[in-house]
């Protein structure tokens, strides 16, 4: 019986004449797609397939050689179509099996192995000198920081949640026709870990941090991929971000706003003496220099202070009297 015929350039969509720098970043493309990692339930087992197929495709198509040996076959054979070795091809030599206990496919079709040969127990058989390592997938989560925080910096627990991967089995539970020895037929396990995030101090909202070695678990001894945090600065009940610039209010009392004072106000430092000016109008704004967003270079923006009135929620009796004459006068004027 023949094995089923892979079209390795259907696989990664790209053309027969597709340049290496063509195939690597289709195979980059798909496989941060399909990667087991980003996938759960179902799925997550139909991903885990279509990356094996990716990753064989780019097993073969990226090895000049194996290339070269593939595109003998002829573009003829359609994908999926059965295929038999033909008996002599110009000194094409494939290699055929038998009995497979014990054998670790690796997660390579039966295709593959026939044209390039296939590890066994202690070692590779045939022109197929070794598996080819997959760095494990770059992973993005966002990390939610107070004003405070984002402004002081400092170090921040985080819980990440963690698979791992069998390196004997490779997650697949199997070694050759039994359960794999060293994980009993788990193949992965899920457990937490708490990371220590040092935060630099005005860290800005919507940057990323970068923590190596904290992403997906790589494939075939592949190194693992980074985990970025982005940034969210939560909504302060005082202060408002504007790029480099904060905003905050203060709330004068009318005689205040009229004959200027000077008031206490909130600042990322701590609380400041204000002087505000005679005749001062609602929505007037003050302007507190180098109060602001740390910035490169150690300069910091400007904070904002917005101006409102209020009038007080009681009057004694002399103070309504005061209020009447004030109004007297002013409707004479």
């Amino acid at each position: 019986m023949g094995t089923t015929f892979k079209d390795y350039y259907k696989v990664l969509g790209v053309e027969r004449n597709a340049t290496e720098k063509e195939i690597k970043a289709a195979y980059r493309k798909l496989a941060r797609k399909y990667h087991p990692d980003l996938h759960t339930g179902s799925a997550k087992q139909e991903a885990e397939e279509k990356f094996k197929e990716i990753n064989e495709a780019h097993e073969v198509l990226s090895d000049p050689e194996k290339r070269s040996k593939y595109d003998r076959l002829g573009a003829n054979w359609r994908h999926g179509q059965e295929w038999q070795p033909p008996p002599d091809m110009d000194g094409f030599h494939f290699y055929t099996w038998g009995d497979s206990e014990g054998f670790d496919p690796s997660g390579f079709s039966d295709f593959f192995e026939t044209l390039f040969g296939r590890r066994g127990p202690s070692g590779f058989s045939g022109d197929f000198r070794q598996t080819r390592t997959v760095r494990g997938q770059d992973m993005e989560s966002e990390l939610e920081l107070s004003l405070e925080e984002a402004y002081g910096g400092g170090e921040k627990a985080l819980q990440l949640a963690t698979r791992n991967i069998c390196p004997v089995c490779q997650g697949s539970g199997q070694s050759g026709n039994s359960v794999c020895y060293s994980c009993a037929g788990i193949g992965t396990k899920n457990a937490t870990k708490t990371l220590e995030v040092k935060i630099p101090p005005g860290i800005p909202d919507g940057s990323r941090i970068r923590l190596k070695g904290q992403g997906g678990e790589g494939l075939y001894g592949g190194e693992r991929g980074d985990l970025y945090l982005k940034i969210k600065v939560r909504p302060h009940p005082n202060f408002s971000l504007r790029g480099s610039d904060l905003e905050t209010q203060v709330s004068l009392r009318p005689e205040q706003a009229v004959l200027g004072a000077k008031v206490s106000v909130p600042t990322l430092d701590g609380e400041v003496l204000v002087s505000v000016p005679p005749m001062s109008h609602s929505g007037q704004k003050l302007r507190l220099r180098n109060k602001g967003w740390p910035q490169k270079g150690g300069s910091r923006g400007d904070q904002y202070v917005k101006i409102t009135i209020d009038i007080p929620a009681s009057l004694s009796q002399e103070e309504k009297n005061l209020y009447e004459k004030l109004a007297g006068i002013r409707k004479g004027v």
